[in-house]
């Protein structure tokens, strides 16, 4: 089914489609994205010893907080919101920073450090939208290609039966990931229309289902948890907002919409809409308010999910009513404990099967932009996204580089997204400048259409 393009002006529920398949269609984005919200807050907790009541609220909550700061994305006004069908979830570069802060000054540290960000991003989100003209096409691709990079060995790591897994590698493990790519890919060969919409749902149950025959499925997460469980304000305590974290917390929020506007910029170039420096002002002004209501229901900070870009691109499906499904699902989850355990039924190795293709996905569609709009004829740009990738990817493969660096650079050289970018903003600064981008842009479309 064609989908209509994406504007502020347009409505957000496409009435054209069942209502049955909008569902489905959001429920594929909750799992898409749900490995990796839920990893964090196991990361956490493990980390800072938190007791298995502590840890079932901690998951719950930060499922709840994502819906919540998925919908601010969705529902876009003229305040914040970007309006684009945009997953959010936690933010696992602040994984590190909130395991010490804690380690350090206490849980209430930590969240009076994560609302402190929070309200700086919605504050400066004006002066971080101006910034858009130093993300031109070739900055933009060359970061849309090392997001989807960079996310391939978590994708292959899960694949494998998770990082630390004692069956890591097995047979049964590869059988089940190698399984459901293999089944998405002839599903998205020989099936049309909404069929090939869902291959990604339908191969995670499929694969949930084999696990279950081979006896890899585990049912205690559904046995134990409990129906209902009210969120809880200041859960861990009243925040206590101290210097050193709060400025840990800063430096990790502005790495956090370095990404978005990344993902920001492949989602407008995948729904035929062009982004303004409005636009990411509204984006960047609703993750801070997801990473200051994240702040008070003790959780984490938020931010754009790439996988959920690949599932856009791979399923075709533009419209954001399926992203209201999704994030009115994760609140769902978030108060239903019992939901929240079904969701986790998905063996590591089908997840990461599936994770394969999505991130390949980013990394097509960041090729496709790059070869759309960049000049690929100037060797400048040539070099350009030759550093950045390989930064970016480099980082990623050897994490122990900047391992003898102070903390504070760490944060910054220690994520290969980041570094990558960074790379590309300042190399692309060096060679073309901030008038080069607009005379570059121009000169590839004159190109095209002399061609035509």
């Amino acid at each position: 089914m064609a989908e209509q393009k994406l504007t502020t002006k347009e409505p957000i529920f496409d009435r054209r489609r069942h209502p049955l398949k909008t569902f489905s269609l959001g429920i594929q984005h909750v799992l898409a994205m749900y490995a990796g919200a839920v990893i964090v807050p196991l990361i956490v907790g493990s980390a800072l010893n938190l007791t298995t009541e502590q840890l079932t609220y901690l998951i719950a909550i930060d499922l709840l907080a994502c819906g919540l700061a998925t919908l601010l994305q969705v529902f876009g006004n003229k305040y914040f919101g970007i309006g684009l069908p945009v997953m959010l979830g936690c933010a696992f570069q602040a994984v590190g920073p909130m395991i010490i802060i804690g380690s350090e000054h206490g849980m209430s540290a930590i969240y009076g450090s994560i609302i402190a960000s929070g309200i700086f991003v919605v504050l400066f989100s004006g002066l971080f939208g101006k910034l858009i003209s130093v993300f031109p096409p070739v900055v933009t691709g060359s970061v849309v290609t090392i997001i989807g990079l960079t996310l391939i060995p978590v994708a292959l790591t899960d694949l494998g039966g998770g990082q630390g897994s004692e069956n890591f590698g097995s047979p049964l493990n590869l059988a089940l990931g190698f399984g459901v790519l293999i089944f998405i890919i002839i599903m998205n060969r020989f099936s049309k229309g909404f069929l090939r919409s869902i291959s990604v749902l339908l191969g995670l149950i499929l694969g949930t289902l084999a696990a279950a025959l081979f006896g890899d499925l585990n049912l205690a997460p559904l046995q134990e948890a409990g129906w209902f469980r009210a969120p809880q304000p200041f859960y861990f305590g009243t925040p206590e907002f101290k210097l050193v974290p709060i400025l840990t917390m800063i430096l990790v929020a502005i790495v956090s919409v370095a990404e978005s506007t990344g993902v920001f910029m492949a989602l407008g170039k995948i729904v035929d809409r062009d982004i303004t420096s409005k636009d990411l002002s509204r984006g960047y002004r609703a993750e801070g308010l997801a990473i200051v209501i994240g702040g008070i229901f003790n959780s984490f900070p938020y931010t754009t999910y790439s996988q959920n870009v690949g599932l856009i691109q791979m399923s075709r499906v533009k419209t954001r009513d399926v992203i209201v499904v999704a994030g009115g699902f994760l609140i769902l989850i978030g108060f239903v404990p019992k939901i929240a355990a079904l969701t986790q039924l998905v063996p590591t190795s089908v997840l990461g099967g599936a994770m394969v293709a999505l991130f390949g996905m980013v990394v097509s569609s960041g090729i496709r932009m790059l070869g759309d709009q960049v000049d690929l004829n100037r060797h400048e740009n040539l070099f350009i996204i030759a550093c950045s990738v390989g930064m970016g990817l480099g980082v990623t493969t050897v994490p122990d580089l900047f391992a003898q660096l102070p903390s504070w650079i760490r944060i910054l050289a220690d994520n290969g997204i980041v570094a990558g970018s960074l790379t590309a903003i300042v190399l692309n600064l060096l060679f073309n400048g901030l008038k080069g981008n607009k005379a570059s842009a121009s000169s590839k479309k004159t190109a095209k259409g002399h061609a035509a």
